[in-house]
């Protein structure tokens, strides 16, 4: 009989949720862990208590989510078995070998490929289904065992970002800024829309290059991942890297001078103008239907 393990970052974990979901797609019996909230985030030590819980439940997936640390985690727990592992999977059929059809590329492309392995070791792309509830899911909070070996690398200190307000990741409206914004000064016309909108404030990876906006507002691949109500992006011409980050939003208002910019080919909205004035002229028509 089968059995799947499923690597939860922590058990409200949206992302995880979204893992144990998709884990259902391989039938069988199912549990999932979640390692202690006070061990210190160590990638190899809590691949060895991953590979120690698959081996005495006889596991035969070990299922992640496609965050930084799933992605990770599932790494070292593929270099321990010496076994191949799939990343930022979005469907999968079980067999010998099992099917995957994983995004590539930043999400310009799915590869559907046979993997061989025992056991199977997949990470789920972020978005890719839709979290839903799974009472009969038995998820264990457990301690890492490992060596000193596997603990020489690992989080020492964690120092939370000084933002606030809403989430990027849990943003129902994200309003994002490019390289058309021109300044960090001039992210004031996005932050008050996101403002006005209950929103948050995102950017793209020209942005936070050129050091106009943290790291933490970035939208896209090697960003955060954001599956807003609606995504409104502003000066962005929409770079196959930026598209990976916001595909999981529900609708897209682009603003951009350039009509021919490739991210209108994704827009469910378009306004081809100078986010300079556009985005005031959006902010002022609110707080006019809102009489302030």
């Amino acid at each position: 009989m089968s059995a799947t393990l499923v690597f939860m970052e922590s058990a409200d974990d949206e992302l995880s949720q979204q893992a144990v979901t998709f884990a259902g797609q391989l039938g069988g019996e199912m549990s999932a862990v979640a390692i202690d909230a006070g061990e210190a985030y160590a990638p190899a030590a809590w691949a060895q208590t991953l590979v120690e819980l698959a081996q005495e439940r006889g596991a035969t997936a070990v299922v992640g989510p496609g965050t930084d640390r799933g992605n990770e985690v599932l790494a070292h727990v593929a270099a321990k078995l010496d076994q191949p592992m799939s990343a930022n999977c979005m469907n999968v059929t079980p067999g010998e070998p099992a099917t995957v059809t994983r995004m590539r590329w930043g999400g310009s492309l799915l590869e559907e490929a046979r993997v061989h392995g025992a056991p199977l070791l997949l990470t789920v792309a972020p978005h890719a289904v839709a979290a839903t509830p799974a009472a009969d899911v038995q998820v264990m909070a457990v301690s890492g065992s490992a060596s000193d070996a596997d603990r020489v690398v690992r989080v020492s200190e964690t120092v939370p970002a000084s933002t606030a307000g809403v989430s990027l990741a849990d943003a129902d409206v994200v309003v994002s800024g490019g390289r058309g914004v021109g300044s960090s000064e001039g992210f004031s016309v996005i932050e008050e829309l996101a403002a006005l909108l209950g929103g948050a404030v995102g950017c793209s990876r020209a942005v936070t290059s050129a050091g106009w906006r943290p790291h933490s507002d970035q939208v896209g691949q090697t960003g955060t991942k954001i599956s807003p109500e609606i995504y409104i992006a502003c000066g962005i011409s929409g770079a196959t890297q930026h598209m990976a980050g916001c595909k999981g939003a529900k609708r897209l208002l682009a603003i951009n001078p350039d009509g021919e910019a490739s991210i209108f080919a994704s827009a469910d909205y378009a306004v081809i103008g100078d986010l300079h004035e556009v985005v005031p002229a959006i902010s002022a028509e609110i707080r006019k239907a809102r009489g302030t």
